[in-house]
């Protein structure tokens, strides 16, 4: 059993990576911006990742340290720096003060692309200064993350309910399931090294075509013919205008997100692939988009 401290546990990964964490034995230390149930094998922290004494208090004699926290959606894309560049260097300061011996840090594929997005932007500032801590790290950068709770990708499965799913152009992208994630994330940080950057994915080699996607969500949500035309960046770019004048900061689809969504190759390569000894997925896309169409309905969000 290790004690591991966990940011961004009340979000749609953290959440899963708290939930993996307790049902595999071990003790959890968690960030929380506001007053959380209490909860067996948890301990809350109050604070943020501008809060140095809360940052200590979370990682005082933890294990291990899974930084899951993080910016992904922001009208004003100097966020990403506060949030990921910044807030991941104060992680770092508070789990080599704390003496953890371990720190797992979730990135995103769209590190690899920095100059498409901010976002990708900060998150490979984030590898950098995670890569020269001085701790024993590994990063992971996780595609597509899907599963229940998750609010991203179920304006997807709600657009495929209709029976259109508008897609950005050409290309494919690999996808994970948040439970598979979790599991990895949690087998991560019970171990020693080596460092490394890994991109997982849910087994599917190549990837998903948009179109393949959008079908197979079609078919969880039980549409035979889903309509999904790839539309061309500028279309995706007056997209990102109307939904800011519609929805102005809560707007998702931000002109930052096209930057990277117009990019043709999302899927995971096979050399970042986590060692089969250490992690393989359970949950198939197929099955794993079907089951988190059942959790929408029933939660009555489809």
């Amino acid at each position: 059993m290790s004690v591991l401290a966990i940011t961004g546990a009340t979000g749609f990964v953290g959440s899963a990576v708290l939930d993996e964490s307790l049902s595999q034995g071990h003790k959890a230390r968690a960030l929380t911006r506001r007053e959380q149930a209490a909860r067996a094998g948890v301990e809350w922290i109050s604070g943020t990742l501008e809060d140095p004494p809360a940052l200590a208090r979370l990682c005082d004699g933890a294990d291990a340290v899974i930084h899951v926290a993080g910016l992904t959606n922001t009208p004003d894309p100097r966020g990403f720096e506060t949030a990921n560049v910044t807030g991941t260097a104060s992680m770092i300061a508070a789990a080599r003060a704390a003496g953890a011996a371990r720190f797992v840090f979730v990135s995103s594929l769209s590190a690899r692309e920095p100059k498409l997005s901010a976002y990708g932007a900060s998150k490979a500032r984030a590898e950098t200064l995670v890569e020269a801590s001085g701790l024993d790290w590994t990063i992971v950068r996780p595609p597509a993350v899907y599963g229940p709770r998750d609010t991203e990708m179920f304006d997807l499965f709600r657009s495929a309910k209709l029976g259109l799913v508008p897609l950005p152009p050409g290309g494919a992208t690999s996808i994970i399931h948040s439970h598979d994630l979790a599991r990895l994330l949690v087998a991560l940080a019970a171990r020693k090294g080596p460092q490394a950057i890994h991109e997982p994915d849910d087994g599917r080699e190549g990837g998903w075509a948009h179109r393949e996607l959008a079908r197979a969500i079609g078919r969880a949500v039980g549409r035979k013919a889903v309509f999904a035309p790839h539309l061309p960046r500028t279309a995706l770019d007056l997209a990102a205008r109307a939904d800011r004048m519609l929805r102005g900061d809560r707007a998702k689809l931000t002109a930052d997100r096209v930057g990277y969504m117009a990019h043709p190759n999302w899927v995971a390569r096979s050399d970042r692939k986590v060692p089969r000894e250490v992690w393989q997925p359970r949950i198939d896309g197929e099955e794993g988009l079907k089951a988190t169409a059942e959790w929408y309905r029933a939660e009555g969000w489809l």
